[in-house]
């Protein structure tokens, strides 16, 4: 057994997955938010190269609501204060390469940790290790976005580029949210002109269009 020695209190392991614009972001700043209600210290974690609506401390949803926020390349970087905290919100947890071990020893020192990931690549592919968390979490969760071709239930991430690397950061400039069908419609993930007059520049809103908001967590490290 890989269980460890000494367990804390009960953690639990939480998984928010989904596709680019399905609300990731906004469902782990809710659930942040919720624990900070029940008075539970709260850490947010940012994947340091996603800098794509803002270059400050802070996670930002497609709708500009933010969020205060640790930014690190890799979740070791966070390890030294972690214990500070009762519950760890990770955003983009696809792209950390500890995201496994990291998550899963917080979880069994008694922490909450709550991660949100895209599960696919833009190849429908696993993305990195973030399903091996899947089988230690408590709670796992995928959420759908609008497909920006037929506006039917999306599941899948297409990229609108040729780039075939991994990690390509981007936003609507780069993807879409896509149904089964409407993914299979062309050939190397490429839109035709025709679709992409179908196609909005940006995507549907989330939620009724809001003001910017500005949420705070517990005042990350520096």
């Amino acid at each position: 057994m890989d269980t460890p020695s000494v367990l804390g209190p009960c953690g639990r392991l939480e998984l928010i997955l989904g596709p680019m614009f399905s609300g990731k972001s906004t469902e782990l700043q809710r659930r942040i938010r919720r624990h900070q209600a029940a008075k539970r210290r709260c850490l947010v974690i940012k994947y340091k190269r996603d800098t794509r609506y803002t270059r400050e401390e802070c996670i930002c949803t497609h709708d500009q609501a933010t969020m205060s926020a640790f930014s690190c390349d890799t979740l070791a970087d966070a390890a030294r204060f972690v214990s500070e905290y009762d519950t760890i919100g990770i955003d983009e947890g696809q792209f950390f390469p500890d995201i496994v071990e990291f998550a899963d020893r917080l979880a069994d020192a008694g922490k909450i940790v709550i991660v949100a990931a895209l599960d696919g690549t833009f190849q429908r592919r696993p993305f990195n290790d973030i399903l091996a968390l899947i089988p230690r979490a408590e709670n796992v969760v995928k959420l759908s976005a609008i497909c920006q071709i037929c506006n039917s239930d999306a599941a899948f991430s297409r990229r609108l580029t040729a780039d075939q690397e991994v990690e390509l950061i981007g936003g609507a400039d780069k993807y879409i949210a896509v149904c089964r069908n409407c993914y299979h419609k062309t050939i190397h993930n490429t839109t035709t002109a025709a679709e992409n007059e179908k196609i909005s520049p940006t995507p549907p809103p989330l939620s009724p269009p809001l003001s910017p908001v500005s949420l705070e967590a517990s005042s990350p490290p520096r």
